[in-house]
């Protein structure tokens, strides 16, 4: 099972393709790839929109996910990002149902719970977890891939979980 987790946001999405096998009653996750759609400040809005989607869209013809994961962000330190977020949000939803994938949402909270165990667990923890769960030699970076890689690995961690 390959799944998708995305870290939404308007000049930075993050990505991370994840998989999911058995061997020998055994699970493993790996990391397949990640990274970050970017979009330029002085753009228009409805173009940089557009490129998220477009972007977005050539990820998952790619890998061809079973299902996308996005984090569910509903509070905001700065309101001036509300709605570019909510916007970002909406194009990789349609990109996501133009190819007739299951959406699943988390909160930071349920991340930082399914994989730190905290619900308080900072960042850095947080970054050294995913690390660890996917066996990488190094924490991914940007922060965006890798929040989006920690949201991937919450859906499948408790998708083991209630098998």
């Amino acid at each position: 099972m390959i799944i998708i987790g995305i870290d939404p946001g308007l000049a930075t999405t993050g990505f991370g393709i994840i998989k999911h096998s058995k061997a020998k009653n055994r699970s493993f996750i790996e990391c397949v790839s990640y990274g970050t759609i970017l979009t330029e400040p002085d753009m228009a809005l409805p173009y940089r929109l557009k490129k998220i989607n477009q972007q977005l869209t050539k990820i998952i013809k790619e890998y061809s996910p079973e299902a996308l994961v996005m984090e569910n962000v509903f509070f905001f330190k700065n309101a001036k990002t509300i709605v570019p977020v909510s916007q970002a949000q909406g194009v990789i939803l349609l990109a996501a149902a133009k190819k007739r994938m299951p959406v699943y949402r988390f909160t930071p909270l349920e991340v930082k719970m399914t994989i730190t165990g905290f619900g308080r667990a900072e960042k850095k923890d947080i970054q050294n977890e995913i690390k660890r769960i996917l066996n990488l030699d190094a924490i991914p970076k940007p922060d965006d891939a890798a929040d989006a890689l920690s949201v991937a690995a919450t859906y499948l961690i408790r998708q083991e979980k209630t098998a």
